[in-house]
């Protein structure tokens, strides 16, 4: 009969593509997805170490995923506990002493050696197995061939870590040091996703333009060629990347938005602050004029382009002159969305150490409800726009009521319609004919011109 396995993902689509990965390292060995922790022999919990009070929150879980051990226990069966991801990487020892129920903990690098790891597990019971080393060889090396399919919106990890150390970010710490995947591997994985039923795939890296890859005949292709290369492969229907930092928008990327069909014109962009002092401060790499010269481009490569982008506020030193000057490029730039957070230090990292200027508690939420209340003014306005345009919509599951379906625009909007279920898994016209704070309402654009035929044909 084999056994269970249920993973819980926090954070970054790098977690969902890591998440799924794992699931295909355990097939081999015996365990099938479920949907509830209750129903499972193991749980992973795949977590992510950037939000607020992260590592909290996952013992938080653990807490809960005790009770069921025991209960198991109790029954005559075993529970097998993982923490995975940053929070496993970086609080491993601190997660073995507050829980030391936990049968695993390994970080976002070692889990393709999940079938040792659980064979230790099961040959020491009550012993914690810790894997958070950095292995010389690529995880990437050892992963099987993908066992299921994504479903028709896929995403393909092209790249992992990153070289940039900003003074607030784990992610060299947890994630380690940039790597590019072969571009030959990518290609590989790419076919084999569109085989699977992907209409539309996206390409995933922590700093994903600084991709570098080996070519297929030899030399090394940035971005731009990779994706030139993925749309070029039969089946895709759309194609997207992210997440992106300023410093690495070359001109070969930014003029692939000009150039291929199937690249959508909707970009994740983080600038964090719009303030040079904070900017050096985090240790971003680029000045706020710098972020304005590569949006620049990148509207005048395609005019109809969205952007979204991460906003941090009341870093250490943040003053109102340097808040007003965020507010100033947030009013200027114009986005379709955007992630703003309170700053919050993360153990390890430099900007850790700042604490002879912190801003108190009090100025941050006040400055992120500000912030917020303007992008959200500028994601409702963005949506409003849409009214009356016929786009392309990517259904990809059932709606809140009968007869209706949910699917992604080319900015990444929820689209809500009518439409049959045989739609279902495709990509098809929509007209839009409302626009909310967080999505859009429409029909399909065939039905919209019978109904409109219909009204003519009543009043004649």
């Amino acid at each position: 009969m084999g056994k269970t396995l249920f993973i819980k993902t926090w954070g970054c689509q790098m977690n969902v593509y890591d998440s799924a990965r794992m699931a295909d390292v355990l097939a081999p060995v015996g365990y099938r997805p479920v949907d509830r922790a209750e129903d499972a022999d193991m749980v992973i919990l795949n977590t992510c170490h950037i939000r607020e009070k992260a590592a909290e929150k996952v013992f938080s879980e653990l807490g809960r995923l005790r009770a069921l051990k025991r209960r198991k226990a109790a029954g005559g069966g075993r529970l097998i506990i993982a923490v995975a991801g940053c929070v496993g990487q970086a609080e491993g020892a601190e997660i073995m002493a507050r829980a030391p129920y936990v049968d695993m903990v390994f970080g976002p690098q070692t889990f393709h050696r999940l079938p040792e790891m659980v064979a230790t597990a099961d040959a020491a019971p009550g012993r914690c197995v810790l894997d958070t080393e950095f292995p010389a060889e690529s995880k990437f090396d050892f992963l099987p061939e993908e066992q299921g399919t994504q479903g028709i919106s896929a995403f393909l990890a092209v790249q992992e870590g990153c070289d940039r150390f900003c003074t607030y970010c784990v992610v060299p710490y947890t994630r380690g040091a940039e790597f590019s995947r072969p571009a030959g591997d990518i290609l590989a994985e790419a076919r084999r996703l569109l085989r699977g039923g992907a209409l539309e795939i996206t390409l995933l890296g922590q700093n994903v333009n600084a991709w570098k890859g080996e070519a297929p005949g030899g030399g090394v292709w940035g971005l731009g060629r990779l994706l030139r290369e993925v749309a070029g492969l039969e089946g895709l229907a759309r194609l997207r990347y992210t997440t992106s930092h300023p410093g690495d928008m070359d001109e070969e990327l930014i003029s692939a938005h000009t150039e291929i069909p199937a690249l959508m014109p909707f970009v994740h962009l983080p600038v964090q602050s719009g303030s040079d002092r904070i900017l050096a401060a985090m240790n971003r790499r680029h000045k706020a004029d710098d972020y304005r010269r590569v949006v620049e481009r990148l509207r005048a490569a395609r005019p109809d382009i969205g952007l979204s982008s991460d906003f941090i506020v009341g870093f250490p030193g943040e003053s109102d002159q340097d808040f007003a000057e965020t507010m100033g490029l947030i009013a200027e730039i114009g986005y379709a969305q955007a992630y703003s957070f309170k700053y919050s230090p993360r153990p390890g990292t430099p900007a850790a150490e700042l604490t002879d200027d912190l801003v108190p508690e009090t100025v941050k939420g006040e400055r992120l409800t500000a912030l917020q209340e303007l992008v959200n003014r500028q994601q409702v306005a963005f949506n409003r726009a849409a009214i009356g345009r016929v786009m392309p919509v990517l259904f990809d599951r059932p709606g809140r009521r009968p007869g209706q379906l949910l699917g992604r625009s080319p900015y990444m909007q929820a689209v809500h319609a009518e439409a049959g279920e045989d739609r279902l898994g495709t990509l098809a016209e929509v007209r839009v004919t409302g626009a909310h704070a967080n999505s859009l309402s429409g029909c399909l654009a065939g039905a919209a011109n019978r109904d409109a035929g219909a009204t003519l044909e009543a009043s004649a």
